[in-house]
């Protein structure tokens, strides 16, 4: 399989439901933030991504947001209301903070996903990392 071929596809982030990640065996799920899980020019987190962050964690699911964005204090207070943990500046394609997020929450491999909506960054950090990738269409703001 290509390196440069996410796994599976997804129009966007809520079609991954917890049902899904549970029959999949996923018990971390990584995820990008700009694009993927919010508009890059939103700075709260929306309803439907604390209503879906929930209930994944209510399936068991870990989820980290891992993100090649620098701004640490943005990133903290965008995260801390849904409770998840964050990594920035992540520099993906590079797959150093994938397998350290991996290690500090004792999870497999085989049981780690990363989401993301670019194949030049998501889907190659997790092929290196030796993870799924699931790619997400670009979020755009409807106009």
């Amino acid at each position: 399989m290509s390196i440069f071929r996410a796994d599976r596809k997804f129009e966007r982030f809520e079609d991954v439901t917890p049902e899904l990640l549970k029959d999949e065996g996923v018990k971390l799920l990584l995820c990008d933030l700009d694009n993927t899980l919010r508009l890059h020019s939103e700075k709260e987190p929306a309803d439907e991504l604390q209503d879906w962050v929930e209930d994944c964690k209510k399936a068991g699911v870990k989820i980290v947001i891992i993100s090649n964005n620098g701004r640490k204090k943005m990133m903290r207070k965008f995260c801390k209301p849904i409770g998840v943990d964050c990594v920035w500046w992540a520099k993906k394609p590079l797959s150093k903070k994938l397998t350290a997020a991996m290690k500090t929450y004792n999870v497999s491999p085989e049981n780690s996903v990363m989401l993301g909506d670019k194949w030049s960054t998501d889907v190659l950090a997790a092929k290196a990392a030796k993870i799924r990738a699931w790619k997400v269409e670009h979020r755009k703001d409807i106009i």
